[in-house]
């Protein structure tokens, strides 16, 4: 076995145990290879950023790994049948959205791109998303069979996932219309929808998120850090990362079989209950127009329904929303 599998495998394994001591010889035993062998991985892990304690009477305990997704130990505790059976992992890119759907027309439904840092990540309008380390950058590509006029929808079930996965870990969060997923205001994760369509039916969509998960605020420009939280800043300590995103891709998957067997009314009311704009005074601008007044609802197509001064009703599909209140 390669010296890296061997690595892999100790890890696994003190992962595993949860906290209990596992001796060299238990561990030698399961990789065929000596007591010695394992000190010297333990040694080389420990220089990896692995915190691993060790007694001679029990043996190895793992009380912390380094602050990176580990696509192996993913694949292990994910429980989902479609999304993340194939993870595309990578130190950097550009852009995990670029890079999926360079690769969405062959790639199987479900697959994930995930990357510790974008160069050049991006938000919506072309608005520019700092992705610096201890976030998780990734983009989902889905291939649901639905009209181009309903892609808005996937945007809006991308939220309700984002916010139940924070909300399980108690982190009191709400959806910001479109796009944004808010803790006290501040924002936590940005979505980016992107599409390939033929005559008005979705061929594929790359579904982008961005999440401040044990992202350092003193790292994010001044500008960009006053509005924006972390995960580890709202709960006082980092978190495992590659747990956090096998409960998030275990949340989308659902949200999106529901999306595809349920009626969508029940996720429209589902959003309604987590959003932070309905009843705030907005401001949305869309490519024609500015429309301001008070949002009111969201539409079986996922639009924004908002009542000006003189309670006229519009509704917005897409646009870019500020608050005025």
């Amino acid at each position: 076995m390669p010296v890296n599998d061997n690595k892999k495998s100790i890890i696994s394994i003190l992962r595993k145990s949860e906290g209990t001591p596992v001796s060299g010889q238990e561990i030698g035993e399961k990789l065929g290879i000596t007591r010695a062998m394992v000190w010297k991985y333990i040694k080389a892990l420990r220089k990896e950023g692995y915190d691993v304690r060790s007694s001679p009477k029990t043996g190895y305990i793992l009380d912390s790994c380094p602050d990176k997704v580990d696509p192996e130990m993913l694949q292990n505790i994910l429980k989902t049948s479609l999304i993340g059976n194939d993870v595309r992992y990578y130190s950097e890119l550009e852009s995990t959205n670029s890079t999926a759907r360079e690769i969405a027309p062959s790639a199987s439904e479900g697959t994930v791109v995930l990357a510790e840092t974008q160069k050049n990540g991006r938000g919506r309008m072309g608005t520019e998303w700092q992705s610096v380390p201890g976030g998780l950058w990734l983009s989902l590509i889905l291939k649901p069979s639905i009209p181009l006029e309903n892609l808005s929808k996937v945007t809006l079930v991308a939220g309700i996932a984002v916010a139940n996965t924070l909300r399980n870990m108690g982190v009191d969060a709400h959806i910001k219309w479109p796009n944004d997923v808010l803790v006290k205001g501040k924002k936590i994760c940005g979505i980016l929808t992107e599409v390939s369509a033929e005559i008005g039916k979705v061929d594929y969509v790359v579904l982008g998120i961005g999440i401040n998960v044990n992202v350092k605020l003193p790292d994010l420009k001044d500008d960009i850090r006053r509005d924006s939280t972390s995960i580890a800043n709202e709960i006082g300590k980092p978190i495992d990362r590659t747990s956090f995103l096998a409960s998030l891709l275990y949340e989308l998957e659902q949200q999106y079989i529901r999306f595809k067997t349920r009626q969508f009314a029940e996720i429209v009311d589902e959003w309604i209950n987590l959003s932070d704009t309905i009843g705030r005074n907005v401001k949305v601008t869309t490519p024609i127009k500015l429309i301001e007044g008070k949002a009111v609802g969201i539409t079986e197509k996922g639009a924004l329904v908002v009542l000006d001064k003189n309670n006229k009703k519009h509704e917005i599909i897409a646009g870019n929303c500020r608050y005025s209140d």
